[in-house]
Protein backbone atom coordinates (compact mmCIF):
# COMPACT_ATOMS: atom_id res chain seq x y z
CA UNK A 1 0.00 0.00 0.00
CA UNK A 2 2.93 2.33 0.51
CA UNK A 3 3.41 2.68 -3.24
CA UNK A 4 0.00 4.31 -3.52
CA UNK A 5 0.89 7.01 -1.02
CA UNK A 6 4.36 7.53 -2.47
CA UNK A 7 3.01 7.80 -5.99
CA UNK A 8 0.90 10.80 -5.03
CA UNK A 9 3.98 12.95 -4.49
CA UNK A 10 5.94 11.99 -7.59
CA UNK A 11 7.02 15.19 -9.35
CA UNK A 12 5.59 13.93 -12.62
CA UNK A 13 2.16 13.17 -11.19
CA UNK A 14 0.46 16.00 -13.09
CA UNK A 15 2.68 16.05 -16.18
CA UNK A 16 -0.10 14.77 -18.42
CA UNK A 17 -2.26 17.79 -17.64
CA UNK A 18 0.03 20.07 -19.60
CA UNK A 19 -1.60 18.60 -22.71
CA UNK A 20 -5.08 18.14 -21.27
CA UNK A 21 -7.68 17.90 -24.02
CA UNK A 22 -10.50 20.43 -24.13
CA UNK A 23 -13.81 19.62 -22.51
CA UNK A 24 -15.94 17.71 -25.06
CA UNK A 25 -18.51 19.83 -26.94
CA UNK A 26 -21.45 17.89 -25.54
CA UNK A 27 -20.36 18.98 -22.06
CA UNK A 28 -19.55 22.59 -22.86
CA UNK A 29 -22.96 23.27 -24.38
CA UNK A 30 -24.99 21.87 -21.50
CA UNK A 31 -26.47 23.89 -18.67
CA UNK A 32 -24.89 23.42 -15.27
CA UNK A 33 -26.66 22.47 -12.09
CA UNK A 34 -25.83 23.51 -8.55
CA UNK A 35 -23.17 20.83 -8.37
CA UNK A 36 -21.44 22.10 -11.50
CA UNK A 37 -21.62 19.00 -13.70
CA UNK A 38 -23.44 18.88 -17.04
CA UNK A 39 -26.91 17.38 -17.30
CA UNK A 40 -28.88 15.72 -20.07
CA UNK A 41 -32.63 15.38 -20.25
CA UNK A 42 -33.95 12.08 -18.88
CA UNK A 43 -34.65 10.85 -22.41
CA UNK A 44 -31.80 12.59 -24.25
CA UNK A 45 -29.14 9.98 -25.02
CA UNK A 46 -25.91 11.26 -26.65
CA UNK A 47 -24.42 9.09 -29.36
CA UNK A 48 -21.03 9.01 -27.65
CA UNK A 49 -20.27 8.79 -23.94
CA UNK A 50 -17.33 7.63 -21.85
CA UNK A 51 -17.33 8.02 -18.09
CA UNK A 52 -13.54 8.35 -17.88
CA UNK A 53 -13.16 11.16 -20.40
CA UNK A 54 -16.56 12.86 -20.03
CA UNK A 55 -16.75 12.78 -16.23
CA UNK A 56 -13.47 12.01 -14.50
CA UNK A 57 -11.34 14.11 -16.85
CA UNK A 58 -13.91 16.90 -16.70
CA UNK A 59 -13.50 17.17 -12.94
CA UNK A 60 -9.74 16.90 -13.30
CA UNK A 61 -9.90 19.94 -15.57
CA UNK A 62 -12.08 21.77 -13.04
CA UNK A 63 -9.42 21.10 -10.40
CA UNK A 64 -6.72 22.40 -12.70
CA UNK A 65 -8.69 25.59 -13.28
CA UNK A 66 -9.36 26.03 -9.54
CA UNK A 67 -13.10 25.43 -9.97
CA UNK A 68 -13.23 22.49 -7.58
CA UNK A 69 -12.03 22.65 -3.98
CA UNK A 70 -9.27 20.62 -2.31
CA UNK A 71 -11.61 17.80 -1.26
CA UNK A 72 -10.33 14.41 -2.44
CA UNK A 73 -12.18 12.44 -5.08
CA UNK A 74 -11.24 9.17 -3.38
CA UNK A 75 -10.65 8.99 0.36
CA UNK A 76 -9.55 5.50 1.36
CA UNK A 77 -8.61 4.09 4.76
CA UNK A 78 -8.08 0.64 6.26
CA UNK A 79 -8.01 -0.89 9.73
CA UNK A 80 -4.20 -0.61 9.91
CA UNK A 81 -4.33 3.17 9.81
CA UNK A 82 -3.25 3.61 6.17
CA UNK A 83 -4.88 6.45 4.29
CA UNK A 84 -4.97 7.44 0.62
CA UNK A 85 -6.42 10.68 -0.71
CA UNK A 86 -6.57 11.07 -4.47
CA UNK A 87 -7.83 14.06 -6.42
CA UNK A 88 -9.49 13.68 -9.81
CA UNK A 89 -6.16 14.70 -11.34
CA UNK A 90 -4.47 11.84 -9.50
CA UNK A 91 -7.14 9.42 -10.67
CA UNK A 92 -6.73 10.55 -14.26
CA UNK A 93 -2.96 10.19 -14.13
CA UNK A 94 -2.99 6.75 -12.50
CA UNK A 95 -5.80 5.33 -14.64
CA UNK A 96 -4.03 6.52 -17.80
CA UNK A 97 -0.88 4.73 -16.66
CA UNK A 98 -2.81 1.56 -15.93
CA UNK A 99 -4.61 1.83 -19.27
CA UNK A 100 -1.20 1.73 -20.96
CA UNK A 101 -0.30 -1.36 -18.95
CA UNK A 102 -3.43 -3.12 -20.19
CA UNK A 103 -2.99 -2.19 -23.85
CA UNK A 104 0.79 -2.08 -24.26
CA UNK A 105 2.14 -4.59 -21.74
CA UNK A 106 -0.78 -7.03 -21.74
CA UNK A 107 -1.88 -6.53 -25.34
CA UNK A 108 -5.56 -6.21 -24.44
CA UNK A 109 -7.88 -4.63 -27.00
CA UNK A 110 -11.33 -3.00 -26.96
CA UNK A 111 -13.96 -5.65 -26.40
CA UNK A 112 -11.65 -8.02 -24.53
CA UNK A 113 -12.91 -9.28 -21.17
CA UNK A 114 -11.05 -8.71 -17.90
CA UNK A 115 -12.18 -10.36 -14.66
CA UNK A 116 -11.74 -8.08 -11.64
CA UNK A 117 -11.75 -9.75 -8.22
CA UNK A 118 -10.42 -7.34 -5.61
CA UNK A 119 -11.50 -6.29 -2.13
CA UNK A 120 -12.07 -2.62 -1.27
CA UNK A 121 -8.60 -1.44 -2.32
CA UNK A 122 -7.88 1.67 -4.44
CA UNK A 123 -6.77 -0.45 -7.40
CA UNK A 124 -10.35 -1.63 -7.91
CA UNK A 125 -11.32 1.88 -8.99
CA UNK A 126 -8.20 2.30 -11.11
CA UNK A 127 -8.84 -0.97 -12.95
CA UNK A 128 -12.48 -0.05 -13.63
CA UNK A 129 -11.53 3.42 -14.92
CA UNK A 130 -8.66 2.03 -17.01
CA UNK A 131 -10.96 -0.52 -18.65
CA UNK A 132 -13.49 2.21 -19.46
CA UNK A 133 -10.70 4.30 -20.99
CA UNK A 134 -9.56 1.46 -23.23
CA UNK A 135 -12.86 -0.21 -24.14
CA UNK A 136 -11.92 -3.35 -22.22
CA UNK A 137 -15.01 -4.91 -20.64
CA UNK A 138 -14.46 -5.36 -16.90
CA UNK A 139 -16.25 -8.13 -15.00
CA UNK A 140 -16.31 -7.62 -11.22
CA UNK A 141 -16.52 -10.52 -8.79
CA UNK A 142 -16.69 -10.80 -5.03
CA UNK A 143 -13.64 -11.98 -3.08
CA UNK A 144 -15.80 -14.68 -1.49
CA UNK A 145 -15.55 -16.70 -4.70
CA UNK A 146 -13.83 -20.09 -4.56
CA UNK A 147 -11.93 -21.90 -7.31
CA UNK A 148 -15.05 -23.49 -8.84
CA UNK A 149 -16.78 -20.10 -8.93
CA UNK A 150 -13.77 -18.41 -10.48
CA UNK A 151 -13.48 -21.20 -13.05
CA UNK A 152 -17.14 -20.78 -14.00
CA UNK A 153 -16.71 -17.02 -14.48
CA UNK A 154 -13.46 -17.25 -16.42
CA UNK A 155 -14.81 -20.02 -18.64
CA UNK A 156 -18.21 -18.43 -19.30
CA UNK A 157 -16.79 -14.98 -19.99
CA UNK A 158 -13.71 -16.08 -21.97
CA UNK A 159 -11.74 -13.51 -20.00
CA UNK A 160 -8.30 -12.80 -21.40
CA UNK A 161 -7.04 -11.26 -18.16
CA UNK A 162 -7.70 -11.35 -14.45
CA UNK A 163 -6.77 -8.92 -11.67
CA UNK A 164 -6.80 -10.23 -8.11
CA UNK A 165 -4.85 -10.50 -4.84
CA UNK A 166 -2.28 -13.00 -3.60
CA UNK A 167 -5.01 -14.52 -1.41
CA UNK A 168 -7.05 -15.60 -4.43
CA UNK A 169 -4.13 -16.21 -6.80
CA UNK A 170 -3.81 -19.92 -5.81
CA UNK A 171 -7.52 -20.38 -6.51
CA UNK A 172 -7.00 -18.91 -9.97
CA UNK A 173 -3.87 -20.98 -10.62
CA UNK A 174 -5.73 -24.18 -9.76
CA UNK A 175 -8.13 -23.66 -12.70
CA UNK A 176 -6.14 -21.47 -15.13
CA UNK A 177 -5.00 -24.42 -17.26
CA UNK A 178 -8.66 -25.18 -18.02
CA UNK A 179 -9.30 -21.62 -19.24
CA UNK A 180 -7.53 -21.35 -22.62
CA UNK A 181 -8.68 -17.76 -23.21
CA UNK A 182 -6.87 -16.53 -20.07
CA UNK A 183 -3.52 -15.09 -21.14
CA UNK A 184 -2.64 -12.50 -18.48
CA UNK A 185 -2.71 -12.69 -14.68
CA UNK A 186 -2.20 -9.41 -12.83
CA UNK A 187 -1.50 -9.32 -9.10
CA UNK A 188 -2.27 -6.55 -6.60
CA UNK A 189 0.01 -7.32 -3.68
CA UNK A 190 3.07 -6.23 -1.74
CA UNK A 191 4.67 -9.50 -2.80
CA UNK A 192 5.57 -11.05 -6.15
CA UNK A 193 4.28 -14.39 -7.37
CA UNK A 194 5.59 -16.62 -10.13
CA UNK A 195 3.48 -16.47 -13.28
CA UNK A 196 1.82 -13.21 -12.26
CA UNK A 197 2.52 -9.63 -13.36
CA UNK A 198 2.95 -7.00 -10.63
CA UNK A 199 0.24 -4.48 -11.50
CA UNK A 200 1.44 -1.88 -9.00
CA UNK A 201 5.02 -1.72 -10.27
CA UNK A 202 3.89 -1.77 -13.90
CA UNK A 203 1.50 1.11 -13.26
CA UNK A 204 4.14 3.12 -11.44
CA UNK A 205 6.57 2.88 -14.36
CA UNK A 206 4.02 3.32 -17.17
CA UNK A 207 3.56 6.51 -19.16
CA UNK A 208 0.70 8.83 -18.06
CA UNK A 209 0.09 9.83 -21.69
CA UNK A 210 -2.97 8.04 -22.98
CA UNK A 211 -5.81 8.87 -25.37
CA UNK A 212 -9.18 7.66 -24.18
CA UNK A 213 -11.21 5.60 -26.64
CA UNK A 214 -14.20 7.34 -28.23
CA UNK A 215 -16.92 4.99 -27.10
CA UNK A 216 -20.50 5.03 -28.25
CA UNK A 217 -23.11 5.05 -25.51
CA UNK A 218 -24.37 1.70 -26.79
CA UNK A 219 -20.90 0.07 -26.73
CA UNK A 220 -20.48 -2.62 -24.04
CA UNK A 221 -18.71 -1.45 -20.87
CA UNK A 222 -19.10 -4.04 -18.11
CA UNK A 223 -20.63 -7.40 -17.23
CA UNK A 224 -22.08 -8.39 -13.86
CA UNK A 225 -22.72 -11.98 -12.94
CA UNK A 226 -26.17 -12.26 -11.41
CA UNK A 227 -26.55 -13.67 -7.91
CA UNK A 228 -27.85 -16.97 -9.26
CA UNK A 229 -31.15 -16.99 -7.37
CA UNK A 230 -32.81 -19.00 -10.15
CA UNK A 231 -29.99 -21.22 -11.44
CA UNK A 232 -26.39 -20.65 -12.50
CA UNK A 233 -25.32 -16.99 -12.52
CA UNK A 234 -25.94 -15.25 -15.83
CA UNK A 235 -23.79 -12.52 -17.38
CA UNK A 236 -25.74 -9.27 -17.50
CA UNK A 237 -23.95 -7.10 -20.04
CA UNK A 238 -24.21 -3.31 -19.73
CA UNK A 239 -23.20 -0.56 -22.12
CA UNK A 240 -21.92 2.92 -21.23
CA UNK A 241 -25.53 3.96 -20.63
CA UNK A 242 -25.25 2.50 -17.12
CA UNK A 243 -22.79 5.27 -16.26
CA UNK A 244 -24.65 7.90 -18.29
CA UNK A 245 -27.80 7.28 -16.27
CA UNK A 246 -26.19 8.90 -13.21
CA UNK A 247 -26.13 12.15 -15.22
CA UNK A 248 -29.86 12.27 -15.76
CA UNK A 249 -31.85 14.81 -13.70
CA UNK A 250 -34.29 12.39 -12.10
CA UNK A 251 -31.50 10.00 -11.11
CA UNK A 252 -29.64 12.86 -9.46
CA UNK A 253 -32.65 13.68 -7.31
CA UNK A 254 -32.33 10.35 -5.52
CA UNK A 255 -29.23 11.25 -3.49
CA UNK A 256 -28.90 14.94 -4.40
CA UNK A 257 -25.11 14.81 -4.02
CA UNK A 258 -23.07 17.99 -4.14
CA UNK A 259 -19.35 18.61 -4.58
CA UNK A 260 -18.96 19.16 -0.85
CA UNK A 261 -20.58 15.82 0.07
CA UNK A 262 -18.78 12.69 1.21
CA UNK A 263 -20.46 9.40 0.26
CA UNK A 264 -19.60 6.13 1.97
CA UNK A 265 -20.85 3.13 0.00
CA UNK A 266 -20.53 0.03 2.18
CA UNK A 267 -20.87 -2.47 -0.65
CA UNK A 268 -18.78 -5.41 -1.80
CA UNK A 269 -17.08 -4.29 -5.04
CA UNK A 270 -18.17 -7.50 -6.73
CA UNK A 271 -21.74 -6.28 -7.19
CA UNK A 272 -23.39 -3.66 -9.36
CA UNK A 273 -24.16 -1.43 -6.37
CA UNK A 274 -20.44 -0.70 -6.03
CA UNK A 275 -20.19 0.42 -9.65
CA UNK A 276 -23.27 2.63 -9.39
CA UNK A 277 -23.05 3.80 -5.79
CA UNK A 278 -19.27 3.90 -5.35
CA UNK A 279 -18.17 5.06 -8.80
CA UNK A 280 -20.74 6.62 -11.13
CA UNK A 281 -23.02 8.39 -8.63
CA UNK A 282 -20.46 10.28 -6.49
CA UNK A 283 -17.99 11.16 -9.24
CA UNK A 284 -20.65 12.36 -11.66
CA UNK A 285 -21.34 15.18 -9.21
CA UNK A 286 -17.72 15.75 -8.21
CA UNK A 287 -18.35 14.42 -4.69
CA UNK A 288 -15.88 12.61 -2.46
CA UNK A 289 -16.11 8.84 -2.35
CA UNK A 290 -15.13 7.42 1.05
CA UNK A 291 -14.02 3.79 1.31
CA UNK A 292 -13.06 1.80 4.40
CA UNK A 293 -11.36 -1.51 3.70
CA UNK A 294 -12.57 -3.82 6.47
CA UNK A 295 -11.58 -7.48 6.05
CA UNK A 296 -14.37 -8.36 8.50
CA UNK A 297 -17.60 -6.49 9.08
CA UNK A 298 -17.78 -4.84 12.50
CA UNK A 299 -20.65 -2.48 13.40
CA UNK A 300 -18.52 -0.89 16.14
CA UNK A 301 -15.99 0.17 13.51
CA UNK A 302 -18.78 1.56 11.33
CA UNK A 303 -20.01 3.68 14.23
CA UNK A 304 -16.51 5.00 15.02
CA UNK A 305 -15.91 5.93 11.39
CA UNK A 306 -19.21 7.80 11.12
CA UNK A 307 -18.15 9.90 14.11
CA UNK A 308 -14.54 10.45 13.02
CA UNK A 309 -14.93 11.33 9.34
CA UNK A 310 -17.15 14.01 7.69
CA UNK A 311 -19.44 11.52 5.93
CA UNK A 312 -22.70 13.08 4.73
CA UNK A 313 -24.26 10.14 2.84
CA UNK A 314 -24.20 6.43 3.63
CA UNK A 315 -25.32 3.71 1.21
CA UNK A 316 -25.39 0.19 2.65
CA UNK A 317 -27.28 -3.07 2.83
CA UNK A 318 -30.01 -3.37 5.48
CA UNK A 319 -27.77 -5.78 7.41
CA UNK A 320 -25.38 -2.89 8.11
CA UNK A 321 -28.05 -0.63 9.62
CA UNK A 322 -29.59 -3.56 11.47
CA UNK A 323 -26.22 -4.45 13.02
CA UNK A 324 -25.65 -0.85 14.09
CA UNK A 325 -29.04 -0.82 15.79
CA UNK A 326 -28.06 -3.93 17.75
CA UNK A 327 -25.38 -1.86 19.49
CA UNK A 328 -27.93 -0.95 22.15
CA UNK A 329 -25.75 1.37 24.24
CA UNK A 330 -24.08 3.22 21.38
CA UNK A 331 -24.63 6.90 20.68
CA UNK A 332 -25.84 7.11 17.07
CA UNK A 333 -26.17 10.87 16.70
CA UNK A 334 -23.54 11.17 13.95
CA UNK A 335 -22.32 14.78 13.55
CA UNK A 336 -22.21 15.10 9.74
CA UNK A 337 -24.40 12.26 8.42
CA UNK A 338 -27.48 13.61 6.64
CA UNK A 339 -28.86 10.88 4.39
CA UNK A 340 -28.92 7.07 4.45
CA UNK A 341 -29.93 4.79 1.58
CA UNK A 342 -30.41 1.04 1.75
CA UNK A 343 -31.40 -1.82 -0.54
CA UNK A 344 -30.90 -5.48 -1.27
CA UNK A 345 -33.29 -6.93 1.27
CA UNK A 346 -36.22 -5.74 3.35
CA UNK A 347 -36.16 -3.93 6.66
CA UNK A 348 -38.94 -4.20 9.19
CA UNK A 349 -41.11 -1.17 9.89
CA UNK A 350 -39.86 -1.12 13.47
CA UNK A 351 -36.26 -0.93 12.23
CA UNK A 352 -37.04 2.15 10.15
CA UNK A 353 -38.57 3.71 13.24
CA UNK A 354 -35.64 2.74 15.50
CA UNK A 355 -33.08 4.16 13.08
CA UNK A 356 -34.93 7.46 12.87
CA UNK A 357 -35.33 7.72 16.64
CA UNK A 358 -31.70 6.91 17.44
CA UNK A 359 -29.99 8.84 14.64
CA UNK A 360 -32.48 11.55 13.70
CA UNK A 361 -32.07 10.41 10.08
CA UNK A 362 -34.58 8.74 7.79
CA UNK A 363 -33.73 5.57 5.87
CA UNK A 364 -34.45 5.78 2.14
CA UNK A 365 -34.96 2.47 0.35
CA UNK A 366 -33.73 1.68 -3.15
CA UNK A 367 -34.35 -1.32 -5.38
CA UNK A 368 -32.48 -2.74 -8.33
CA UNK A 369 -30.84 -5.76 -9.93
CA UNK A 370 -27.65 -6.67 -11.74
CA UNK A 371 -29.67 -6.15 -14.91
CA UNK A 372 -31.05 -2.72 -14.04
CA UNK A 373 -28.92 -0.80 -11.59
CA UNK A 374 -31.08 1.34 -9.31
CA UNK A 375 -34.66 0.98 -10.56
CA UNK A 376 -36.85 2.41 -7.80
CA UNK A 377 -36.15 4.52 -4.77
CA UNK A 378 -37.44 6.84 -2.09
CA UNK A 379 -36.38 10.37 -2.98
CA UNK A 380 -35.37 12.78 -0.26
CA UNK A 381 -38.48 14.93 -0.70
CA UNK A 382 -40.88 11.95 -0.79
CA UNK A 383 -43.08 10.67 1.96
CA UNK A 384 -41.54 7.53 3.39
CA UNK A 385 -43.72 4.45 3.61
CA UNK A 386 -41.68 1.92 5.63
CA UNK A 387 -41.26 -1.28 3.65
CA UNK A 388 -41.91 0.31 0.27
CA UNK A 389 -39.32 0.33 -2.50
CA UNK A 390 -40.32 3.87 -3.40
CA UNK A 391 -41.22 4.97 -6.90
CA UNK A 392 -39.80 4.27 -10.36
CA UNK A 393 -36.76 6.33 -11.38
CA UNK A 394 -36.89 7.82 -14.87
CA UNK A 395 -36.14 6.97 -17.63
CA UNK A 396 -37.37 3.59 -16.45
CA UNK A 397 -41.10 3.09 -16.93
CA UNK A 398 -41.77 0.49 -14.24
CA UNK A 399 -45.10 -1.32 -14.02
CA UNK A 400 -46.60 -4.38 -12.38
CA UNK A 401 -47.29 -6.90 -15.14
CA UNK A 402 -48.72 -10.38 -15.48
CA UNK A 403 -46.85 -13.28 -17.08
CA UNK A 404 -47.92 -12.11 -20.55
CA UNK A 405 -46.75 -8.52 -20.14
CA UNK A 406 -50.14 -6.94 -19.46
CA UNK A 407 -50.10 -4.01 -17.03
CA UNK A 408 -52.00 -4.80 -13.84
CA UNK A 409 -54.05 -2.32 -11.78
CA UNK A 410 -52.88 -0.94 -8.40
CA UNK A 411 -52.84 -3.24 -5.38
CA UNK A 412 -52.61 -6.33 -7.57
CA UNK A 413 -49.76 -8.80 -7.17
CA UNK A 414 -47.64 -9.30 -10.27
CA UNK A 415 -44.13 -9.04 -11.68
CA UNK A 416 -42.00 -5.90 -11.61
CA UNK A 417 -41.52 -5.00 -15.27
CA UNK A 418 -39.41 -2.34 -16.99
CA UNK A 419 -40.75 -1.16 -20.36
CA UNK A 420 -38.33 -1.91 -23.22
CA UNK A 421 -40.57 -1.16 -26.22
CA UNK A 422 -40.74 0.89 -28.32
CA UNK A 423 -37.47 2.21 -26.82
CA UNK A 424 -35.09 0.40 -24.50
CA UNK A 425 -34.24 2.83 -21.68
CA UNK A 426 -30.68 3.94 -21.02
CA UNK A 427 -29.12 2.06 -18.11
CA UNK A 428 -30.91 -1.26 -18.64
CA UNK A 429 -28.72 -4.25 -19.45
CA UNK A 430 -28.14 -5.14 -23.09
CA UNK A 431 -28.57 -8.91 -22.83
CA UNK A 432 -27.32 -12.00 -21.07
CA UNK A 433 -23.96 -12.54 -22.74
CA UNK A 434 -23.84 -15.68 -24.89
CA UNK A 435 -27.30 -16.69 -23.72
CA UNK A 436 -30.03 -15.54 -26.14
CA UNK A 437 -32.45 -18.09 -24.70
CA UNK A 438 -32.34 -16.58 -21.21
CA UNK A 439 -32.50 -13.08 -22.70
CA UNK A 440 -35.67 -14.03 -24.58
CA UNK A 441 -37.18 -15.60 -21.45
CA UNK A 442 -37.16 -12.29 -19.55
CA UNK A 443 -38.67 -10.29 -22.42
CA UNK A 444 -42.37 -10.28 -21.65
CA UNK A 445 -44.42 -8.37 -24.22
CA UNK A 446 -43.21 -4.76 -24.08
CA UNK A 447 -41.38 -5.32 -20.79
CA UNK A 448 -38.30 -6.78 -19.19
CA UNK A 449 -39.64 -9.10 -16.49
CA UNK A 450 -37.43 -8.80 -13.40
CA UNK A 451 -38.78 -12.00 -11.86
CA UNK A 452 -39.57 -10.10 -8.67
CA UNK A 453 -43.11 -10.20 -7.28
CA UNK A 454 -44.59 -6.94 -6.02
CA UNK A 455 -47.58 -4.62 -6.16
CA UNK A 456 -48.00 -0.90 -6.69
CA UNK A 457 -50.34 1.29 -4.65
CA UNK A 458 -52.49 4.18 -5.84
CA UNK A 459 -49.68 6.69 -5.15
CA UNK A 460 -47.12 4.84 -7.28
CA UNK A 461 -45.15 3.20 -4.42
CA UNK A 462 -43.89 -0.32 -5.08
CA UNK A 463 -44.21 -3.06 -2.45
CA UNK A 464 -41.87 -6.04 -2.76
CA UNK A 465 -43.19 -9.55 -2.14
CA UNK A 466 -40.31 -11.80 -3.16
CA UNK A 467 -38.67 -13.64 -6.02
CA UNK A 468 -40.89 -15.91 -8.08
CA UNK A 469 -39.21 -18.92 -6.49
CA UNK A 470 -39.41 -17.50 -2.93
CA UNK A 471 -43.18 -17.11 -2.69
CA UNK A 472 -44.93 -19.75 -0.58
CA UNK A 473 -48.21 -21.19 -1.86
CA UNK A 474 -50.28 -22.34 1.12
CA UNK A 475 -53.81 -23.58 0.35
CA UNK A 476 -54.10 -21.18 -2.53
CA UNK A 477 -52.73 -18.21 -0.60
CA UNK A 478 -49.45 -16.71 -1.82
CA UNK A 479 -47.22 -15.65 1.07
CA UNK A 480 -43.93 -13.79 0.75
CA UNK A 481 -41.01 -14.41 3.12
CA UNK A 482 -41.20 -10.85 4.41
CA UNK A 483 -44.86 -11.29 5.38
CA UNK A 484 -43.93 -14.32 7.48
CA UNK A 485 -41.00 -12.51 9.05
CA UNK A 486 -43.07 -9.48 9.96
CA UNK A 487 -45.74 -11.67 11.57
CA UNK A 488 -43.25 -13.63 13.65
CA UNK A 489 -41.19 -10.65 14.77
CA UNK A 490 -44.36 -9.04 16.09
CA UNK A 491 -44.67 -11.94 18.52
CA UNK A 492 -42.95 -12.11 21.89
CA UNK A 493 -39.85 -13.81 20.52
CA UNK A 494 -38.14 -11.05 18.55
CA UNK A 495 -35.45 -12.98 16.77
CA UNK A 496 -34.64 -12.97 13.08
CA UNK A 497 -36.42 -15.61 11.04
CA UNK A 498 -35.98 -17.48 7.81
CA UNK A 499 -38.45 -19.08 5.43
CA UNK A 500 -37.89 -22.25 3.51
CA UNK A 501 -39.44 -25.49 2.30
CA UNK A 502 -39.30 -28.69 4.25
CA UNK A 503 -40.33 -32.16 3.01
CA UNK A 504 -43.59 -33.34 4.48
CA UNK A 505 -47.23 -32.49 4.40
CA UNK A 506 -50.01 -31.24 6.61
CA UNK A 507 -53.77 -31.46 6.53
CA UNK A 508 -53.89 -29.08 3.60
CA UNK A 509 -51.29 -30.97 1.59
CA UNK A 510 -48.71 -28.20 1.80
CA UNK A 511 -44.99 -28.77 2.36
CA UNK A 512 -43.91 -25.30 3.41
CA UNK A 513 -42.61 -24.36 6.83
CA UNK A 514 -40.99 -21.50 8.68
CA UNK A 515 -38.29 -21.61 11.29
CA UNK A 516 -36.95 -19.20 13.91
CA UNK A 517 -33.32 -18.52 14.67
CA UNK A 518 -31.35 -16.34 17.01
CA UNK A 519 -30.34 -12.90 15.66
CA UNK A 520 -27.46 -13.04 13.25
CA UNK A 521 -25.45 -10.38 11.46
CA UNK A 522 -24.58 -11.43 7.90
CA UNK A 523 -21.48 -9.91 6.33
CA UNK A 524 -22.72 -7.37 3.73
Amino acid sequence: MQWLMRLRVLPCIHKSFQTFHRVPPQLRCQSFSEVGAPIWNDHDVPKEFNFASDVLDYWAQMEKEGKRGPEPALWWINTQGDEVKWSFRDLKDLSCRMANVFTQTCGLKPGDHLTLILPRVPEWWLVALSCIRTGIIFIPGTTQLKSKDIFYRLKMSNSKAIVTTDTLAPEVDSVASECPALKTKLLVSEHSLSGWLDLRSLTKSASPEHTCIKSKTEDPMTIFFTSGTTGFPKMAKHNHGLALRSYLPTCRKLMQLKKSDVLWCVSDPGWILAAVGALFEPWTTGSTLFIHHMPQFDPKVIIKVLFKYPITHCLAAPAVFRAILQEKDANLRFPTLKYCHTGGESLLAEEFDQWNKRTGILLHEIYGQSETGITCGVFQDMKIKPGSLGKAISPFDVQIIDDKGNVLPPNTEGNIGVRIKPTRPVGLFMCYENNPEKTAEVECGDFYNTGDKASIDSEGYFWFLGRNDDVINASGYRIGPMEVENALVEQSRRGRVGCGEQPGSDARGGGESVYCSEPTVPVP
